[in-house]
């Protein structure tokens, strides 16, 4: 329970009309869960403006209402608070509600098309290898400490996420690691969180069924580098041409790493092998479980933000050996009769996949095939189909084209789309098939022979497919270990 006018000490209201000493018991942004006492935030959304669940809530025990448009009547013994942007007051109300929690904890963001889930997980494995109670927000999952609790979106809304940041600090937690989604910045869920430090990965074609053009995607993700306070570090990648750009307006002290020029931390790759990354990192060499350039930069961020945090760069890398990836990030299920290798990777846009399916050649043996399962999601970016299908031909021995979460199009009209892309040279090698249980199973049982490679690529963690809004159980690994009769 909250005073609202200690809620409200640092936010420039356009008005308030009524009581600002009544207490608030809870902040509520869905009007269907508003409670007695309840401040309900009417938030202008895509698809719902919150103004018009305004009297609902009041009449469910909302004693006050933060919203831009105040309603024509006003209600007796409720407080109005009347603000320019609802959404960027959440977060800095919702924080002030839960203490500030954020301040509390060494917070760490990391942003970036690919690699996010990977960095943050080992993140906090690596922090909690080092003797510390952590907290974890990915798209995977979120964690306090050893307590797993499930994930909804990348980043969860303002109120939510320091709700989870107030019981990490509860549970004893010094460290959070987290994934920041270029959504998350546009949508003010992170706007009133205190970064102890950011990570800048890469950024590639994605998300422009949302942000609509490349440069404001672009613009997004800069926007987190924008906001973080000068006693913050900013650890970009700088082999990444827009690392540069991210903190071109930072007041946090900036930080690189790269394998390709100078930087704060400077990486090389020894060797890539299917048993590993050999790498020499700031001098010292050693051997990560961990396989590819992709995770090789993945592991530059992770040394790089330790040692910022001011932990011994030597102690770091030895605890970073033992390090296994993040569920369905390059997951390897290998058959246990035929030795086939099943690789399951959450690769869904055009650059992902190129990475793994490259990484994948590297690493093979002259006598092995690499056979593509892809697909690409529904009611999202519609642009990088054909391209997909372009990439995973070029790089592949055979390819399957299939459904990946279909959601509410019509798989067989995003298979024609990623058709388009299959140069003709590459027809008589590519096979679409919609089920994709029934292409996991034509690729490990009819095209592939043993010892071939067989790449699943664009779901990777999850559990489920959504088709026309319903999410069917089904797991990538799970159907690659029953196709391989393990």
């Amino acid at each position: 329970m909250q005073i609202l006018s200690n809620l409200l000490k640092n936010i420039k209201t356009i008005t308030i009309v009524g009581d600002s000493s009544v207490e608030v018991s809870s902040i509520i942004i869905d009007s269907r869960v508003v409670t007695e006492g309840s401040m309900f935030v009417a938030l202008k959304g895509t698809q719902v403006d919150g103004h018009t669940f305004i009297e609902k809530a009041i009449g469910l025990g909302a004693k006050s209402i933060l919203c831009e448009d105040l309603p024509e009547v006003q209600i007796e013994n409720v407080t109005y608070i009347q603000v320019k942007d609802a959404s960027e007051t959440l977060g800095y109300v919702a924080s002030a509600f839960y203490g500030n929690p954020s301040e509390k904890l060494k917070l760490v963001g990391i942003t970036g098309t690919n690699g996010k889930t990977t960095t943050v997980m080992l993140l906090f494995s690596l922090f909690r290898q080092l003797g510390y109670r952590c907290g974890l927000i990915s798209t995977v999952q979120n964690q306090i400490d050893e307590e797993v609790i499930p994930s909804t979106h990348t980043t969860p809304d303002a109120v939510s996420l320091n709700k989870l940041l107030a019981e990490m600090v509860h549970a004893g937690c010094t460290h959070a690691f987290m994934e920041v989604s270029s959504h998350s910045v546009v949508q003010h869920r992170i706007t009133g969180v205190t970064f102890a430090g950011a990570i800048f990965s890469n950024i590639t074609h994605d998300h422009l069924d949302f942000h609509g053009t490349f440069d404001n995607y672009i613009k997004a993700k800069k926007g987190f580098f924008d906001a973080l306070p000068k006693t913050a570090f900013a650890l970009i990648n700088v082999d990444d041409r827009r690392g540069s750009v991210m903190v071109q307006n930072t007041k946090a002290s900036i930080k690189t790493y790269s394998l390709e020029t100078l930087a704060t931390v400077k990486g090389r790759i020894v060797s890539d092998s299917i048993y590993g990354l050999q790498m020499e990192i700031d001098g010292r060499e050693i051997h990560f479980q961990l396989i590819g350039t992709f995770n090789a930069y993945n592991l530059m961020a992770i040394y790089g933000a330790a040692t910022l945090l001011g932990e011994d760069p030597d102690e770091v890398l030895v605890q970073m050996s033992g390090l296994k990836t993040a569920p369905g990030r390059f997951e390897q299920i290998v058959s246990i009769k035929d030795r086939k290798v099943g690789i399951v990777d959450y690769a869904h846009t055009p650059d992902a996949l190129e990475n793994v399916l490259k990484t994948i050649k590297q690493i093979k043996g002259d006598d092995q095939q690499i056979i593509t399962v892809v697909g690409c999601g529904g009611n999202r970016d519609a642009t990088k189909r054909p391209i997909m299908a372009k990439i995973a031909c070029t790089l592949s021995n055979k390819v399957i084209l299939t459904s990946d979460n279909p959601r509410k199009e019509d798989p067989l009209e995003i298979l024609a789309q990623m058709q388009k892309g299959v140069p003709p040279i590459d027809f008589k090698k590519t096979k679409t098939i919609e089920d994709r249980k029934e292409a996991i199973f034509y690729a490990v049982n009819t095209l592939a022979q043993a010892g071939d490679i067989i790449l699943v690529a664009g779901k990777g963690h999850e559990t489920y497919q959504d088709i026309q809004g319903v999410k069917y159980d089904f797991d990538d690994r799970l159907v690659l270990k029953e196709a391989f009769g393990n």
